[in-house]
């Protein structure tokens, strides 16, 4: 499997060989959506809080007895019944939804969310971005022109989660430059994760053949021990 490099301007700047089982592995949703929703779940923030019958302030004398009054019977004002009483199976901010995620998992998702966008030709290998110093206009004019070939011609168009561009190294002159760009997020590829490969169409890597080492050495690190 091989595919096409580009440079800065667009145009064609070589070929490279891909490894089979990083972008060439058959779909696997139930994996990918068991790492992806186990990562969302991981990263969720807890904000919503109710405060339980034994949480809430005062109560502690019986309304009235328990009998002779013709009223109902109650124990508390603190009960869910009251108002201003305590909340029964109202969300709780102590609640763990942490879920453990096996590295050979994440690493064997990755790899099937790369292989389906290399077939649908969503991954753009980019030989070296360069930006002398940090400039948001250069960025937007690189992205025009990897929007001059084919299969990325929306690149620049789409107003949300166009791009994901994966660095090889830190580049903080590329980093700052794409920054103010609300369609691409930038991190460098030792970060490329199974999550922001979905939520992003188009996935930009650059100098391709020290990354995808890396890439391709994520689950190698894990099946040598």
């Amino acid at each position: 499997m091989e595919a096409l490099i580009y440079n800065q301007k667009g145009e064609e700047a070589g070929k490279i060989k891909l490894p089979e089982g990083v972008f060439g592995l058959p779909k696997n949703d139930d994996l990918v959506h068991q790492v992806v929703v186990s990562m969302q779940s991981n990263m969720r923030n807890i904000v919503a809080h109710v405060k339980e019958r034994g949480d809430v302030r005062g109560g502690g004398k019986k309304p009235w007895q328990q009998k002779g009054t013709g009223r109902a019977r109650h124990g508390s004002i603190r009960s869910p019944l009251w108002r201003g009483g305590g909340v029964t199976h109202g969300p709780n901010k102590d609640k763990n939804y942490d879920r453990k995620i096996n590295k050979k998992m994440k690493a064997k998702a990755l790899y099937t969310i790369l292989s389906q966008k290399m077939s649908d030709g969503e991954i753009l290998f980019v030989d070296n971005l360069s930006f002398a110093k940090p400039k948001t206009a250069e960025a937007v004019g690189a992205m025009k022109s990897f929007s001059k070939i084919k299969e990325f011609k929306n690149i620049l168009s789409k107003k949300n989660n166009a791009a994901y561009l994966a660095l090889g190294k830190i580049n903080l002159n590329a980093g700052k430059s794409f920054s103010n760009l609300n369609n691409v997020k930038v991190d460098d590829v030792r970060n490329l994760n199974p999550l922001d490969a979905m939520n992003y169409k188009y996935l930009i890597i650059e100098q391709p053949e020290e990354s995808i080492k890396f890439i391709q050495g994520k689950l190698e690190k894990k099946t040598s021990k």
